[in-house]
């Protein structure tokens, strides 16, 4: 009986001592995501601020004049021109 049960727990530890590893191992691979995860979210809320800022820029009153005078030939209308609409 003392054999037996030497064996047992001989394979109890030794399942323990695998399980730990398996544990470890998980925990590196899920810590080496949880890093690149970070990183992109890092290179991400870079991006998204590049993009508010340009997106202010293009969105200046002036920025909207010029770009409307330039490209599209608009123009301010003269007095005469503007008519009052009542509903």
């Amino acid at each position: 009986m003392g054999a037996m049960a030497l064996v047992i727990l001989l394979l109890a530890v030794l399942v323990s001592a695998i399980g730990v590893v398996w544990t470890r191992h998980e925990s590196r691979v899920l810590f080496v995501e949880l890093t690149r995860l970070q990183n992109q979210r890092d290179e991400l809320n870079v991006e998204y601020g590049r993009l508010e800022l340009e997106q202010a820029t293009w969105a200046e009153p002036r920025r909207i004049d010029e770009e409307a005078r330039s490209k599209l030939g608009m123009v301010t209308p003269q007095p005469q021109d503007i008519q009052l609409v009542r509903r």
